[in-house]
């Protein structure tokens, strides 16, 4: 079969038909990207605002970097870690020295790096804070979000994620976000804690940002109990929230870092897992490891991919641009009664939506946004996350924020004559 001249619906059926129905998407089939844009199948361009899950901040296709992949992979693509390789310490020199960190260890995925944390929090509980074996517990926040693992979804709250996966793993202690009263209270009456694992900010729950001053409380509590402080930040990292790290707003310097999606740019699955010597020293030859981690096109990327970071300023782009936007946004709300309020850091931000009486009304906004030329795509039934390549300029962000404004106060034109019908029908 010929599937080279296939239209948007065909290929859409392809994916229905062969593949496993894990995901939900917009009816669109991208085919072409480039800095903020990218391109479907007919050749329509659209407005990235969702950015691969903040996977590529440093826009579609960036030349440096696929460049760096491209040459890469013309001299040697994948070692194992059975032998060293001319890229890997180039590359573990370079993002120690950018982040502030002893070592680091490679893997490929978020959720791996996750993963590794774990391990990595348990072991060093087990050999540095001495905890009886099998007993290490770690604390994490309810609507967390760090990947799909088993491991992993033994400790979400939500139903979709975890219902009919079971048994679960346990050593997991579940407490309210943005409680540091609660982290606090657990730490006290649980002496078998070795580590808080926490999201700056909540991506997944609908860029949700704490209070302040809630990171350096529950750094400090960590602290004071020897409990390592781990930071999530594979969505919040690399320049998305207006700094390099969301922890950099309340000078945190994490026990442990998970970094992934953007230290790559987009263009090939690299994670990372930082931490100091006499943390990272409890792992020893054949304790843990990937085939894949560390490979030299892997390191060659994320040199590049954090080059772009640091030469083209993105985190004060990001952070100047996104006041601009969630100022615009609020305007949009005062004058809206489908926009409630807007929140978020740089340029990770959700809208909120009053979708009484309209639960499909947030994905039915991105449909129409969609028709209008910007791709975004709801969380939670009624949240919109905005979180467009840190390449945007101002102009261009300009343009977005009349394409959300036109299209959400369409659709209160939209309710608005819906209830006069109604109410004169009534009549």
């Amino acid at each position: 079969m010929d599937n080279s001249k296939l239209t948007a619906s065909g290929l859409m059926e392809l994916e229905n038909k062969f593949g496993a129905h894990n995901y939900h998407p917009l009816p669109v089939v991208l085919d072409r990207g480039e800095g903020v844009f990218v391109w479907d199948v007919n050749g329509k361009k659209y407005y990235d605002f969702l950015s691969a899950y903040s996977a590529v901040n440093q826009g579609h296709c960036h030349p440096k970097i696929v460049n760096a992949l491209v040459e890469q992979a013309k001299k040697l693509t994948l070692t194992s870690r059975a032998f060293y390789n001319s890229q890997l310490g180039r590359y573990e020199e370079f993002v120690t020295g950018f982040f502030g960190y002893d070592k680091v260890l490679p893997m490929n995925t978020g959720a791996e790096a996750v993963e590794t944390a774990i391990k990595l929090c348990r072991k060093w509980g087990y050999e540095k804070k001495c905890l009886p074996d099998n007993s290490a517990q770690i604390v994490v926040c309810e609507n967390n979000f760090h990947g799909r693992t088993t491991t992993i979804i033994s400790f979400s709250v939500d139903h979709d994620a975890y219902n009919h996966y079971g048994p679960y793993t346990p050593g997991f202690i579940v407490i309210p976000y943005n409680d540091a009263a609660a982290l606090e209270k657990v730490l006290i009456e649980n002496q078998n804690i070795a580590g808080f694992l926490v999201e700056p900010i909540q991506g997944e729950a609908g860029a949700y940002v704490p209070d302040e001053g809630y990171l350096k409380k529950c750094f400090e509590l960590c602290h004071r109990h020897n409990v390592l402080f781990i930071a999530d930040e594979v969505q919040t990292g690399i320049a998305r929230t207006g700094k390099l790290l969301a922890c950099d707003y309340e000078e945190v310097h994490p026990d442990i870092l998970i970094l992934g999606k953007a230290l790559s740019g987009g263009v090939y699955p690299v994670s990372a897992v930082l931490a100091s010597n006499e943390i990272m020293e409890v792992f020893l030859p054949g304790q843990h490891g990937s085939t894949f981690g560390g490979n030299p096109i892997a390191a060659a990327v994320a040199i590049s991919a954090l080059e772009v970071i640091r030469d083209e300023n993105l985190a004060e782009k990001a952070f100047v641009l996104g006041e601009l936007f969630r100022n615009e946004m609020r305007k949009l709300c005062e004058s809206s009664g489908i926009a409630s309020f807007v929140r978020g850091k740089g340029l990770l931000n959700a809208l909120v939506i009053n979708n009484e009486g309209h639960t499909n009304l947030a994905w039915d906004i991105c449909m129409k946004l969609l028709d209008n030329g910007l791709l975004a795509k709801p969380t939670h039934t009624n949240i919109i996350r905005f979180a467009p390549p840190l390449v945007i300029t101002e102009t261009q962000l300009m343009e977005c924020v009349e394409i959300i404004k036109s299209t959400i106060l369409g659709f209160e034109k939209t309710r608005s004559g819906a209830l006069l019908n109604e109410k004169t029908t009534v009549e």
